[in-house]
């Protein structure tokens, strides 16, 4: 089967295929070895739809009314109360990180199972407002298919994500053929408790880790501990990952997704606070780094049809 079906017979799809090629060929002048053959992706709005709210955004809005609860003082900090009234207009315009501590701190007090489990049964059936359709069925095909010839091809595929962790965890393997240890994301401090069913890790309200712009580069060193040869993002968020893996010795590769499609997907980048793509669009070429259309480069966009069917 002709890899990357998804795609259009672009120059993009051209030069992925020939950098796959030329740093898997024994022998060759760009030969990487396969120890070295690190893929790095970003999630929200590179392997799935973000917009108007990351999916996590989302989950966290069924969730708030509960941990406002058990901490009413939460209710002083804008985004919670933005939260608790469902204004999007207002998570819109706030720091992303001021958004997304709401959607951590769903996880707060569960144990890590008990997250997972949480996560698990509101992505069954919860439905994107906009578009229709499930969450999960809002996954990219061509990127599917870019990690499957990537695997294929003696690469091993990280995701990088400002999002959640262990949210992204939930959805990884099944849904990208991405194993949890594979994932680095935000992440919530834990502790360790021991009681009569034995030890369990338990969620605490306060943010470890906020994987996002350098906070990337530095998770990816601590976690994978090599330089990744190939990546793709999507933000400005994602840029420091980018030029990071760029700057190694050897063959290297990175990618730009542009959101162009307002026809089968969405069209944003500078204006989009909670994902900006401002600095990223505009020097790009400067860095080395291609740039995706969706609308031109991708034959389709979602690798299934919002039922559950590919």
């Amino acid at each position: 089967m002709e890899p990357l079906p998804s795609w259009n017979d672009s120059a993009a799809k051209s030069a992925i295929l020939d950098f796959v090629a030329r740093t898997t060929a024994n022998g060759g002048a760009e030969f990487v070895p396969p120890a070295e053959r690190i893929a790095v992706f970003d999630n929200d709005g590179t392997l799935w739809c973000e917009y108007p709210l990351q999916v996590q955004v989302f989950f966290a809005l069924a969730e708030v009314k509960r941990l406002a609860q058990q901490d009413p003082s939460l209710l002083k900090k804008p985004a919670f109360k933005a939260f608790l009234a469902g204004d999007l207009k207002t998570l819109t315009s706030l720091p992303k990180q001021e958004v997304f501590e709401p959607a951590f701190a769903t996880h707060a007090g569960m144990t890590v199972e008990e997250f997972h489990a949480n996560a698990s049964r509101w992505l069954r059936n919860a439905e994107h407002p906009k578009l229709g359709r499930r969450f999960v069925a809002n996954t990219y095909a061509p990127q599917r298919e870019l990690l499957d010839h990537l695997r294929a091809n003696g690469f091993k595929t990280y995701i990088v994500t400002g999002g959640g962790l262990e949210f992204v965890r939930v959805i990884a393997e099944s849904h990208y053929g991405i194993p949890p240890e594979q994932v680095i994301g935000s992440s919530t401090r834990m502790k360790l408790e021991t009681g009569e069913g034995g030890m369990v890790l338990r969620k605490l309200p306060a943010l470890g880790s906020f994987d996002d712009r350098d906070e990337k580069v530095v998770n990816i060193a601590l976690h994978i501990g090599r330089r990744p040869v190939f990546a793709f993002g999507n933000s400005d968020g994602d840029l420091a990952m980018l030029r990071y893996t760029l700057g190694g010795a050897g063959p290297r590769m990175a990618w730009y997704l542009h959101h162009d499609d307002a026809e089968r997907e969405f069209a944003y980048d500078r204006d989009f606070r909670l994902s900006v793509f401002k600095d990223g669009l505009d020097h790009a070429a400067e860095y080395g780094i291609g740039l995706v259309s969706m609308k031109n480069d991708w034959k389709r966009v979602f690798a299934e049809d919002g039922n559950g069917r590919a």
